[in-house]
């Protein structure tokens, strides 16, 4: 099916998602790869991990419009980057989707999430008690807590640090969940204090979360 979704947050931040329906070889067949990049889709388990990781770099192409050759690489932390532009850039996926989020204002972050009741068995992993003491115990229980899980991905993704842990080094601070709307994270680290607003939203049956520096 292609594009989705595509929602400019400013002038110089914008994001968009991806259904995946295509089959690989359609999916390649959009691609420029490299023999780095042939090797890495020979070393992925075949199935979803191979169409995710296609299906973002050909949102990569959508986002930047441009069907020449784009330099996608991890730095020493697993974070992706693109060596040849100006951007900052934030990859996810789950299921039948990949998203992709790019701007200039500084680091970015986003995620999504297929929304499951299984959450409930994880919450004390990565949420404080203060944090859960917040959950509402209503219809919106679920959400808001996967709400919570892609507001703290995102910030993760943002500040690329493997260390940093979900429920030790991000607050949500609490709020009052709606389909649509932003909280506060504060990340706190040894060396970084910051309060950050994370955006989220239903987004059919799965839920998303971006933060973007420097954004209002």
């Amino acid at each position: 099916m292609g594009l989705v979704y595509l929602r400019e947050l400013d002038s110089e931040s914008k994001f968009a998602i991806w259904k995946i329906e295509e089959s690989s070889e359609e999916l390649i067949a959009m691609l420029q790869l490299n023999e780095d990049e042939r090797n890495t889709l020979q070393n992925l388990n075949k199935g979803k991990r191979t169409l995710h990781w296609l299906a973002t770099r050909v949102l990569l192409r959508q986002l930047l419009q441009t069907e020449d050759y784009i330099r996608c690489v991890p730095d020493c932390n697993g974070k992706p980057y693109l060596p040849d532009f100006p951007l900052q850039i934030s990859l996810t996926h789950s299921f039948d989707y990949a998203g992709a989020l790019l701007s200039k204002k500084g680091a970015c972050g986003i995620d999504l999430e297929l929304v499951k009741d299984k959450i409930e068995r994880i919450k004390t992993k990565f949420l404080k008690p203060e944090e859960l003491a917040a959950v509402p115990d209503n219809v919106n229980r679920i959400e808001y807590l996967y709400a919570c899980w892609c507001a703290k991905e995102a910030v993760y993704k943002l500040q690329g640090n493997k260390g940093t842990s979900f429920q030790q080094n991000m607050t949500v601070l609490p709020f009052e969940y709606s389909p649509q709307g932003v909280m506060q994270v504060r990340l706190h680290t040894q060396t970084v204090d910051q309060l950050l607003p994370v955006y989220y939203e239903r987004f059919k049956d799965y839920m998303l979360g971006y933060v973007v520096e420097n954004i209002l």
